[in-house]
């Protein structure tokens, strides 16, 4: 399957009781030569209940922010392009290393630093026909038994993987679990998918998780296992529709 082009990213917020929030949206035009970001209706639960301040580079909940060039606190989470080891650190994320796309790149490694408690992903949009896809690394694969970690790393690119809602996982309650097909358990997709994925699942039985690229043991766990997530919304469901990822306008 051709992967769509991502041009919108929302960016979280973990708040003291280690809560998320989508807290903005930042747009991209196709150029890359034109950036809109705006905070979202998240922002104002995230306020509420953690006590978010505005972040120092957008002062204004209200202000619609623009420029001709990627914000610094989203250049900031990419790694620097001059770097010698760029090259192989966009083939572990199966990007075209001639054309390094900093939206591209954070919308499958998330963008996180550890010098703050902030993360961006992709918006979830469905084409004409209703069908959607994403692309991520299988999270968690460090939580996992030693024997799904075995297992995890023994994937092939184009093998498939069983999808399952798990009801009680203690940090997030509801998740996604991912197995291979002979339900070895070797990780979950991000949270960001959980609400969505559910509307689908109840209305429609198409929701496919494909391994795409493995990378070796030179790459941290955490980007080891690129998989693309795939389906068909039903014509009922929107994503990302929740007030949380509206724009305060």
């Amino acid at each position: 399957m051709q992967v769509n082009k991502v041009n919108s990213l929302y960016l979280a917020w973990q708040g003291p009781t280690r809560a998320w929030y989508p807290i903005g949206l930042l747009e991209a035009d196709s150029g890359r030569d034109h950036y809109v970001f705006q905070y979202t209706q998240g922002v104002l639960r995230a306020k509420k209940e953690g006590g978010f301040e505005p972040l120092l580079s957008f002062p204004d909940l209200r202000t619609r922010y623009e420029s001709e060039r990627l914000f610094p606190l989203f250049k900031n989470r990419v790694l620097n392009f001059h770097r010698r080891d760029f090259e192989e650190y966009l083939q572990s994320l199966d990007l075209d290393p001639e054309h390094p796309d900093p939206v591209e790149i954070l919308a499958i490694t998330g963008g996180e630093r550890q010098t703050d408690n902030l993360e961006v992903f992709p918006k979830i949009v469905k084409n004409s026909d209703n069908r959607f896809q994403s692309r991520f690394f299988l999270h968690g694969l460090r939580h996992v038994s030693e024997i799904g970690q075995h297992r995890g790393m023994m994937l092939e690119p184009g093998d498939n993987l069983q999808v399952s809602i798990e009801m009680n996982n203690p940090a997030t309650g509801l998740a996604i679990q991912l197995s291979t097909k002979d339900y070895m358990f070797v990780g979950w997709a991000p949270r960001y998918l959980v609400g969505d994925i559910l509307s689908a699942c109840g209305k429609s039985t198409d929701v496919n998780a494909r391994v795409v690229r493995v990378n070796d043991a030179s790459v941290p766990i955490d980007r080891r296992v690129l998989v693309e997530f795939s389906g068909q919304f039903p014509n009922s469901v929107d994503p990302m529709s929740e007030q949380d990822f509206q724009v305060i306008h």
